[in-house]
């Protein structure tokens, strides 16, 4: 076992130490008098070497000020490629004297989804603002607690639903109010990706007990697609899992495909997978049709309409422009865009997708 993983451990067996009462609440005033804010990244894997660290290189209104870390060694490299302070780099042990750094005024949680919640609750204690990688956290339960913490400690809570800052994803999000192609009949909403196996460097994504599968690792853009595509909140679902390859996924999914009810009748058919190629958004509507393929890819997002219109606005960094957004709404004292309340309606699908598999059932979505 390494000390990553055993100081995550220790930080869940403490986080009831920590506390949400008696912490200093965050100064406003400073922060909006800042040109740009500090963000201190909370897990150095893929997802912040690739994308979030070249990302914050190219962003106007935040930058990489600090790090979390359970590997000394990742520490010292990004140290000197990014010349971040000694008094900047934190341990999860030492996590909550983040509080005390003026330097950070924002976490970026991107670890395994089963510490989004113990994190969020210690950054805000903190007073620290929290962006939060999807999926929110492991069920709707978690992602209320989540709310509650920042709301009480008022700091904004976004989920890093980088496809909502995307601007072909924005133009097919208004056609749910504009209706240009009449009333939305059907959605189909495929996410997955091929490749994944034993040796895969993120091996976490295979342990249920940390949020593995497919569902929780791709199904939520199939799914928050299919939400932004209507423009409701889906009544009921009926979903099935499929593992192809059980030497590989013991105890999470391979695939997972669901059927969205919503209220106006509206249809969605939904899949995700580690083991194929999947990135298609489409409606099909009264009077014609419109889709995004790809349509959660890291760059390159195109579309195109039944009338001829293109969508192929593009955009230099989508993880910039979702840093950059959400770093405007602290500044400006505004909601962000994607709040966490956006999170919870999408784990509150995932829960009763989870029940619909193990029932065999159709499962109403709950609403609260």
């Amino acid at each position: 076992m390494n000390s990553s993983h055993a100081s995550r451990r220790h930080l869940i067996r403490t986080i009831a130490g920590v506390g949400l009462a008696g912490v200093t609440t965050p100064l406003w005033s400073k922060q909006t008098t800042r040109k740009r804010l500090g963000v201190a990244l909370v897990e150095l894997g893929y997802y912040s070497r690739e994308q979030l660290a070249p990302a914050l290189q190219l962003t106007r209104h935040c930058h990489l000020a600090g790090i979390v870390t359970g590997s000394p060694d990742k520490a010292a490299e990004w140290q000197k490629r990014y010349r971040i302070a000694d008094e900047n780099v934190y341990d999860y042990d030492g996590f909550s004297r983040i509080a005390d750094n003026d330097d950070i005024d924002v976490v970026y949680i991107a670890t395994p989804n089963h510490l989004h919640k113990p994190l969020t609750l210690v950054a805000a204690a903190a007073g620290k603002h929290v962006w939060c990688e999807k999926p929110m956290a492991m069920n709707a339960t978690e992602a209320q607690a989540m709310i509650d913490a920042c709301r009480q400690h008022r700091v904004q809570l976004t989920i890093g639903y980088r496809m909502q800052h995307e601007p072909n994803t924005r133009r097919i999000i208004g056609f749910a109010n504009e209706k240009p192609y009449g009333r939305r009949q059907s959605i189909r909403a495929d996410a997955g990706f091929e490749g994944f196996n034993e040796g895969w460097s993120d091996a976490w994504r295979l342990d249920p007990a940390r949020g593995g599968g497919a569902m929780y690792d791709m199904g939520v853009y199939a799914l928050n697609a299919a939400r932004y595509t209507s423009g409701e909140e889906p009544m009921a679902v009926t979903a099935t899992q499929e593992v192809h390859r059980p030497g590989i996924f013991r105890g999470v999914d391979e695939a997972t495909r669901f059927r969205l009810e919503f209220p106006s009748g509206i249809t969605a058919e939904c899949s995700t997978s580690l083991g194929a190629n999947m990135n298609l958004l489409r409606a099909d509507c009264e009077r014609g049709w419109y889709e995004l393929s790809p349509f959660q890819s890291y760059d390159g997002i195109r579309g195109r309409t039944s009338s001829g219109e293109i969508l192929d606005v593009r955009v230099p960094n989508q993880q910039a422009r979702q840093m950059d957004d959400d770093a405007l709404s602290i500044l400006n004292g505004t909601p962000p865009l994607v709040p966490g309340e956006e999170g919870l309606r999408d784990m509150r699908v995932v829960d009763a997708i989870f029940a619909s598999v193990r029932s065999g059932q159709r499962v109403q979505v709950s609403q609260r």
